[in-house]
């Protein structure tokens, strides 16, 4: 095998490797994805038309592979000379023919000082010299970043120490930091430059050959750097967050990369962190030699509501005043589009800052304002009013009409308060880590969510102080929005008082009842069951449930919890009716085209369907999607991303299906496009696992019939 593998690379190679050669007049035999989300622009564009509009109705399975693991499966792979790499739920590398989907290596982490950890990896880096002779195919794994050998799969010793590189070393910062690697990094000559998660908030430039640090930017400033000053005067010692876990974007030509970051930490409570909190939730222009700032944006001022920026910056080219400008866009989970020219900064339309809710919380000093962008138009409903209520059965609108005059929503920037509100734009978008593609026409492609979800904040202390009990808290987060923080409830509402339940149900009774849902009452059936018990016991009384003390905490968890911050988050809760679909009226995941060149939207069509609801004649509602588009010169965008475990192609002018093909798990990643041996691919990673869906690991490629 490794022979074969030698004689395969050392061919002369006929094929399209990044976007140097993304518009090539003919496509050569082999057309390669070499680069996470198809180039180092991040454009998600394939050059290839062999499959178009015309024939796409024709594309059948060409071949399978299951990783034979189960999770979120959500990697975008490449392509290389002929040979796919694709990383595993579990972190996994393997190496396939890109035809047949015969397996050629296969590297387990298991077997490093590593050992195994993490889990939606989203991609690889490969990068090879100007000659081919030297070749590195990275991925990161736990704390350590690794260097494959691309040809055996094997670890190449003279990176790092034996192969490896501890992600939280370099960090300038005292000890060695946890940060993972969940979106792969960028190349940039021979500098490989990465974000990652965890940690103090950086990006930073290696050698690849060696693993060695070139440069870092600091993103929680230090003294005397640019942002310093919008931060507590000691912040950068212990603040957390505002890594760049999404990805980055590369102008080669330039050497300009950008960033986007993350919310700085705790992600719903800022009281310890008064500012703007530079570079946090901001676009971040940097020289790529050498990490110097250009120019920077920030797109949420003092995040309080997990705003990081989900997606990596794409750069194309729109015509704009009468002139070609090079423009960087950057999508939010607002479902905003920010446009920039991408070498001065400066914005293509217009950005106001509009007040927004005040923070109740003590200490807190939320933004008064936020930058809301003039153009386009932002692709998810802003707010969530009465004319959105669900009119999908009468029972979901009795419920989301009575539950919004109890739970209002405030916009895309509610404060957050201990009073229960609906937030819409949700916190999985909008957009989302599949982040949207871009064609040379200047036209931008984006799939996002119009999901309701539900934001409140709870106290973690009594009057006195101390730590409220395990099962009053739990209470608070899951149930005192209906029942109410006295458990009196709002009878007029439907939702009845909990102080005399013991005389109507046995503890038995409810707990049926908060697992099956009952009236208007969805299921709590995911919640685990000490927290269920710890709630039910608070409900009735101490030990009334199980005989114990599940509120109770242990000394250690009480000291912690008087340390810790007054408030804590009551949770990430999507809104759902008694059916589990969404509590608002559809759309609920829609698939968008925006002409950059106007700034104006040019269709928007729902993404996926539950079948059961169009069974009942209502139109296609579009689903919670997760995962990205790819854009081709045939004339179309695949994307499958949506809850109902099918890949779609859709007309690329009009939003029009073309083609639909089941998927044995839903493809909750984003697809690459190739070509071998003169025959295009389209392959996606289906491994489900997101919106309640069944979990798996497989690869599935579609191709025309072979001649």
């Amino acid at each position: 095998m490794y022979s074969s593998l030698r004689l395969r690379f050392a061919l002369p190679w006929i094929c399209l490797v990044g976007a140097g050669s993304a518009h090539a007049a003919t496509a050569p035999a082999n057309v390669d994805w070499a680069t996470y989300l198809g180039d180092k622009q991040r454009s998600l564009y394939s050059p290839l038309k062999q499959i178009d509009r015309g024939n796409v109705a024709q594309l059948k399975v060409a071949w399978t592979y299951d990783t034979g693991e189960k999770g979120e499966y959500q990697a975008n792979n490449l392509i290389v000379a002929g040979v796919l790499y694709t990383a595993t739920p579990s972190r996994k590398v393997i190496a396939l023919d890109a035809a047949t989907g015969r397996e050629l290596w296969k590297w387990d982490p298991a077997t490093s000082r590593a050992g195994t950890g993490g889990r939606r990896q989203r991609g690889l880096v490969f990068w090879q010299n100007d000659t081919g002779g030297e070749q590195r195919l990275f991925t990161g794994v736990g704390n350590y970043l690794f260097a494959l050998d691309p040809q055996t799969g094997r670890l190449i010793p003279g990176f790092g120490e034996n192969g490896s590189v501890q992600l939280g070393s370099g960090l300038d910062t005292d000890g060695t930091p946890k940060v993972g690697l969940n979106t792969p990094g960028v190349i940039y000559k021979d500098t490989l430059i990465i974000g990652g998660f965890g940690g103090p908030g950086a990006v930073r430039g290696l050698d690849v050959r060696t693993g060695a640090r070139r440069w870092i930017f600091h993103l929680i400033p230090r003294p005397g750097e640019a942002g310093y000053e919008t931060w507590p005067a000691e912040a950068y010692k212990t603040a957390t967050g505002v890594m760049p876990w999404c990805g980055q974007a590369l102008d080669e030509q330039r050497g300009i990369v950008y960033i986007a970051t993350k919310t700085a930490e705790p992600d719903f409570y800022g009281a310890d962190r008064h500012g703007d909190n530079l570079f946090a939730n901001s676009l971040v222009a940097l020289d790529a030699a050498t990490g110097k700032r250009l120019w920077h944006y920030q797109i949420v001022h003092h995040d309080l509501l997990d705003r990081d920026l989900p997606c990596a910056p794409v750069l194309l080219t729109v015509t704009h005043g009468g002139k070609k400008i090079d423009a960087v866009a950057q999508g939010t989970k607002q479902g905003q589009l920010f446009v920039f020219d991408r070498v001065t900064g400066k914005p293509l339309w217009p950005i106001e800052e509009k007040p927004v809710p005040a923070s109740e919380l003590r200490g807190e000093k939320a933004s008064p304002t936020q930058p809301f962008p003039t153009k386009p138009a932002p692709l998810t409903r802003q707010h969530y009013t009465e004319a959105d209520v669900s009119t999908i059965s009468p029972e979901a609108l009795a419920l989301t009409q009575d539950r919004i005059k109890l739970s209002p929503n405030f916009g895309p920037f509610p404060a957050p308060s201990t009073k229960e509100t609906i937030m819409f734009p949700g916190f999985d978008g909008g957009m989302e880590w599949g982040g949207g593609a871009a064609d040379p026409d200047g036209i931008y492609y984006a799939n996002v969510n119009e999901i309701p979800w539900i934001l409140q904040m709870v106290e973690t202390r009594r009057a006195d102080g101390t730590p409220l009990p395990r099962g009053e808290r739990d209470f608070l987060i899951h149930c005192a929005a209906c029942h109410g923080v006295d458990r009196q409830g709002f009878p007029a509402a439907g939702f009845p008082s909990l102080i005399d339940v013991a005389s109507r149900r046995t503890p038995a009774e409810v707990t049926q009842i908060t697992k099956q849902g009952f009236g208007r009452m969805p299921a709590f059936d995911r919640i685990p069951d000490s927290q269920r018990e710890a709630i039910l016991a608070y409900v009735f009384g101490k030990g009334a449930v199980t005989g114990g003390r599940p509120d109770e905490e242990s000394p250690a968890a009480i000291a912690a919890a008087k340390n810790a911050p007054p408030y804590a988050f009551g949770g990430f809760r999507r809104w759902t009716d008694q059916a589990g679909y969404p509590a608002i009226k559809p759309p609920w995941g829609t698939l968008n085209a925006v002409d950059l060149n106007t700034g104006e939207i040019k269709w928007k069509v729902p993404l996926g369907e539950y079948r059961e609801l169009s069974a009942r004649g209502l139109p296609p509602t579009g689903t919670e999607n997760y995962g990205g588009p790819v854009v081709t010169a045939g004339g179309l965008l695949f994307i499958a991303a949506t809850a109902d475990e099918t890949i779609r192609a859709f007309d690329k002018d009009t939003g029009a299906i073309l083609w639909q093909a089941p998927l044995p798990f839903g493809g909750n990643a984003t697809p690459s496009v190739y070509m071998v041996k003169g025959r295009q691919y389209l392959v996606i990673s289906a491994g489900g696992g997101k919106s309640g869906r069944p979990a798996g690991g497989s690869l599935v490629a579609f191709a025309l019939p072979a001649p």
